[in-house]
């Protein structure tokens, strides 16, 4: 499965870069400003103090993970193999190792900078920001599937899609965060699994359900 080729490409990403994650200065692009000036604005905190030290925040955490991206490309990941099948890695998965040698105080400069001045709602919503609103997209998507979603379903889901939208922020690309998501979502799949459900036939009900709607309404 790819999200476990995936997940195995993370595990090794600091053999391969232990002693090459160090920190670096950022110079903060008008570009990633604007970006947080137009996320933190979107809250309405009407307190221009607040404002411009969460708009520092948010701009040097994607300044930063852009300026290690574009210095740590995939290509500096050597070319070997994932343990779980033996097939080469995909340059994804060396881009995601090389990306996720980046220092962790990065990361935790952005979350306790947002936490400082906003409550956690809050900060769930620029962290929806910077993954395009993956997490209640994701949610819809396994209410959709899965037949009378219960709460405890619900509320465990939620956690591993939180969780995944955390560390997705640490990735530049789409691509990159969308693989981040999907180690998770196979956890998901595998706490439903685990408890009683069958993730596979609820996948392919749902396939075929869609798929005669929209024959149906051909017929129309």
């Amino acid at each position: 499965m790819k999200t476990k080729k995936i997940k195995v490409a993370l595990l090794i990403a600091f053999m391969a870069f232990g002693t090459f994650a160090k920190a670096q200065s950022v110079a903060v692009s008008n570009e990633d400003t604007v970006k947080a000036k137009e996320w933190i604005g979107s809250l309405s905190l009407n307190d221009s103090a607040k404002e411009n030290r969460l708009v520092q925040v948010v701009a040097t955490h994607l300044s930063s993970i852009k300026d290690w991206h574009n210095s740590h490309p995939a290509s500096i990941v050597p070319a070997g193999i994932n343990p779980l099948d033996g097939k080469p890695l995909s340059e994804l998965h060396r881009q995601i190792i090389a990306d996720s040698a980046m220092p962790s105080t990065i990361h935790e400069g952005l979350m306790s900078g947002l936490r400082e001045d906003l409550t956690e709602e809050q900060v769930a919503l620029v962290l929806d920001k910077y993954t395009i609103g993956k997490v209640a997209f994701t949610m819809k998507g396994y209410q959709s599937i899965v037949p009378e979603m219960t709460t405890t379903e619900t509320a465990e889901i939620q956690k591993l899609l939180e969780k995944a939208r955390e560390q997705a922020v640490d990735y530049k690309s789409m691509k990159e965060i969308s693989a981040i998501f999907e180690i998770y979502k196979t956890q998901a799949e595998q706490y439903l699994n685990n408890h009683g459900r069958n993730w596979r036939q609820m996948y392919a009900d749902y396939t075929k359900k869609i798929k005669a709607e929209k024959a149906a309404k051909k017929q129309e």
